[in-house]
């Protein structure tokens, strides 16, 4: 996991994606921060060679190729596999058959999106800070 890297975030509403980047505006972290609009194009993104973004943060409803099966094709990619790169989903609800699908396509998070911008900010907050201190075996100090 490159803790430099970009934060990806793979959604396609615009009101969203607003939202993220207003938190990660006030966060003020040194990442840059992407945005694809579709699983089509991040997948794209992250199959190149020279992709080491940080940490993904997808929806599951999108259109052309959802969170689940973008998840899906980078879990069967090794080269992408190996960069360890932590997948986190977030989206409006978690019925619970589509929170066991997530999982056992090995994410690392399912976050119902906050409602409020404070809330959001809290949680992308933890949830960065948590995989800044995390280890992976790419990039043991």
């Amino acid at each position: 996991m490159n803790k430099n890297g970009a934060i990806i975030i793979v959604e396609d509403d615009i009101d969203d994606q607003e939202m993220f980047t207003e938190v990660f505006k006030e966060l003020d972290y040194k990442n840059k921060i992407i945005f694809f609009n579709d699983g089509q194009e991040a997948l794209a993104y992250l199959t190149a060679k020279t992709s080491e973004p940080f940490i993904v943060f997808s929806d599951i409803n999108m259109p052309k190729l959802s969170g689940v099966e973008l998840r899906k094709q980078i879990h069967e990619n090794e080269d992408i596999r190996l960069k360890t790169i932590p997948y986190l989903f977030f989206t409006t609800s978690a019925a619970q058959d589509a929170v066991i699908d997530a999982y056992s396509k090995s994410i690392q998070g399912f976050f119902i999106k906050p409602s409020s911008f404070q809330d959001l900010k809290s949680t992308m907050k933890t949830i960065v800070e948590y995989w800044q201190k995390c280890e992976s075996p790419n990039y043991v100090q």
